[in-house]
């Protein structure tokens, strides 16, 4: 570690923690530039759609109270039932719960935090991975998460070696399950990203 002083201090100030299954986890203090940026543009995305409307999206850094052994900080969510929402956090489950992967959190989203949201009755939950600039969409059955759809963002390069029919059949935009007129191009998503 950096033996400078200040350098030490504002580590330990920007360090973030989660409660995962009752026990202290550990997050990256300091995500990559395409962390933040897939979590700013999913959070813009919601923000221009929920304007006016019930349902509130939350961006990275606020907590969540999923039950009494798991308390998470997901990179972004969406709450449609406004008690929910408190000064210290989020107090029970989000409607919406978007992960995006980064190497050091990447097993938890995937495993032990995808089970807590699904139990607690997130109803539909993201893994987004920058750099393969894909999406997992999965929805809840009332019991666990199943997958709905994988969403891939494909370089120009990948198009170009396509057949016509291939590139017709490329997907590049999806819905949200919660909300029928919110079109969602997988190129906002990973805007500005490497």
């Amino acid at each position: 570690m950096n033996s400078n002083l200040a350098y030490q201090e504002d580590f330990v100030a920007k360090r973030r923690e989660e409660v995962i299954d009752g026990k202290l986890v550990m997050m990256s203090p300091r995500p990559r530039w395409n962390h933040v940026s897939v979590a700013s543009n999913i959070y813009g995305i919601f923000r221009d759609y929920l304007k006016g409307k019930k349902c509130t999206p939350i961006a990275d850094g606020f907590d969540l109270y999923l039950d009494e052994k798991n308390r998470f900080v997901p990179d972004f969510m969406v709450v449609c039932d406004p008690d929910k929402i408190k000064s210290n956090g989020v107090h029970g489950a989000p409607d919406l719960v978007v992960e995006v992967l980064s190497p050091s959190t990447a097993k938890n989203d995937k495993t032990h935090k995808k089970d807590a949201y699904a139990r607690c009755g997130v109803r539909e939950y993201w893994l987004v991975s920058p750099h393969e600039k894909s999406i997992e969409v999965y929805l809840n059955n009332g019991t666990e998460f199943v997958l709905h759809n994988i969403y891939v963002l494909h370089e120009s390069w990948e198009l170009a070696q396509m057949s016509e029919e291939e590139r017709a059949a490329v997907v590049t935009h999806f819905k949200c399950s919660l909300f029928d007129g919110l079109d969602i191009p997988l190129e906002d998503i990973f805007y500005r990203t490497f």
